[in-house]
């Protein structure tokens, strides 16, 4: 009988196809077997726990300098410490490039950012603030076919947004090169014109900032982006859906059958805009972008996930301290306008999901490792060697103890931003030992993985990512006089 590297034993490995008591025999940092009574020169006894795939976060925002130009408080070796005690292996953040920037140098630097520091695997969004013909011509296509498969655009925030003439540019190039574009889709004008309209009239603490990003911004972008990807047949995800009507309008456009993707956070299944109304400033520490809704909400979303309409839930962590280097940077008498988005997420957002979903029964232990690793590694070109339990994968795994419970503090996560939105909540289910590649990454509430032992993923097309073949008929040659557009 073969002799392993190291064999995880007797643990019930979920997929997602369904559970069942096995073992994982791994070799060279792959799994080599699935099966009974498997040997290895190192073991894990894994009996009465829960074998899963580790986690693919694909929304983070690690050691990035905002649109408003702040440095967010995490570095890759604290974001990705953080996502590996919370049970995920693979992160893809943002190669974030501001105007004046070369989109080349913003993917080099991040690149030498995450090779220091990175104790996860991971891969980059290319977020594209300046499409310049240089950006658009050259830098653009280049990154795409080296293996960076997707793309980030604005439709909001002055200095990062794109005119919708770019959005399209933008588009173009990823459907000639193979690409997934994704959006941060909300109504600028809208956004802009109602902050003006509170901060005037003296409305500045956190909770109208919520006030100041209508629902009706979301539908109005999801519905624009919608038809240009239908105009181009260029696929394209929606990050962080907030409401009811954004996810009724990816329904809607999914059933029309353009190929349109869209996930969720856990800040809009777990939150309200009611978590804003603290006293003073309190409330930015839940201030995100687009701001958390209602219940009503949150049971359209989780509906959503039912139906497959959103078919991620990433954490869009975005993390600044509650001091004068994040949060507090404008001052203690700052208006919404001038304090830093986003909330950390890294590390909660497997416990949060796997209590809702597998311990409260919400939903399947099948669905939610497909909701949090398999589908995002199928959709960002990461699959199959990230995102599941298979023989041939990478041996990403996370050894989850299902009965264990915890109590959420803001002392107690590991990424550097000093509180936990979700201070309070007790959850049961919580990941105790996670490998990455084989290698034990945590073990006994302690990190044994070096700063910069995680890769650089470069990923291949994936089928989220190929244009349907319908041709809108302005593109078509044979109904557009034998125009040649694409």
């Amino acid at each position: 009988m073969a002799e392993y590297d190291l064999v995880i034993k007797g643990g019930s490995v979920a997929t997602t196809e369904g559970v069942a008591t096995m073992d994982v025999a791994i070799q060279g940092g792959t799994i080599a077997a699935l099966g009974r009574d498997l040997q290895g020169r190192a073991r894990i006894v894994a009996a009465g726990k829960l074998v899963l795939p580790g986690g693919v976060d694909a929304h983070c925002h690690i050691e990035q300098l905002s649109g408003g130009g702040l440095m967010n408080a995490d570095t890759f070796e604290t974001a990705t410490r953080s996502a590996a005690f919370g049970g995920t292996t693979t992160v893809i953040s943002f190669a974030a490039q501001h105007r004046g920037d070369s989109l080349r140098d913003v993917v080099e630097n991040y690149s030498r950012l995450a090779a220091a520091g990175a104790v996860t695997d991971y891969a980059f969004h290319l977020w594209i603030s300046d499409p310049t013909p240089e950006t658009l011509e050259q830098d653009l296509p280049r990154l795409i076919e080296a293996g960076h498969r997707s793309i980030k655009i604005f439709m909001t925030y002055d200095r990062v947004r794109l005119l919708d003439e770019q959005v399209l540019d933008v588009m173009m190039v990823a459907r000639k090169h193979g690409a997934l574009v994704c959006a941060h889709a909300e109504n600028h004008g809208m956004i802009k014109w109602m902050a003006d309209r509170l901060i005037s009239r003296g409305y500045v603490e956190p909770k109208f900032h919520g006030v100041s990003h209508p629902r009706v911004c979301e539908i109005e972008a999801f519905e624009r982006l919608s038809r240009f990807s239908q105009l181009l047949d260029q696929p394209v995800m929606l990050f962080h859906v907030s409401t009811a009507e954004g996810a009724a309008v990816v329904r809607r456009a999914r059933g029309e059958g353009i190929k349109i993707f869209a996930e969720t956070c856990p800040q809009y299944l777990f939150l309200t805009a009611q978590d804003l109304d603290r006293p003073d400033l309190e409330g930015a520490k839940w201030m995100c972008s687009p701001p958390p809704r209602t219940t009503s909400d949150q049971e359209a979303l989780w509906r959503g996930i039912d139906l497959g309409d959103l078919q991620i839930v990433s954490s869009d962590h975005a993390p600044y301290r509650f001091d004068e280097s994040g949060k507090l940077a404008a001052g203690a008498n700052a208006d919404f306008k001038q304090i830093a988005n986003g909330l950390p997420g890294l590390e909660t957002r497997l416990p949060l999901l796997f209590d809702a979903m597998v311990s409260q029964g919400r939903s399947t232990i099948e669905k939610f490792v497909e909701l949090t690793a398999t589908a995002p590694a199928k959709m960002y070109g990461l699959h199959p060697r990230k995102g599941a339990i298979a023989v041939g994968a990478d041996a990403d795994i996370a050894i989850w103890n299902p009965d264990r419970e915890v109590v959420l503090r803001d002392d107690g996560l590991h990424d550097n931003v000093g509180y936990n939105p979700f201070a309070g909540r007790r959850l049961k289910g919580w990941p105790e030992t996670v490998l990455r590649r084989g290698e034990t990454i945590i073990s006994d509430g302690r990190l044994q993985a070096a700063p910069g032992s995680g890769q650089l993923q470069l990923r291949d097309i994936a089928a989220s990512m190929r244009p349907t073949g319908r041709l809108s008929p302005e593109f078509d040659p044979a109904t557009n006089f034998g125009a040649q557009l694409l």
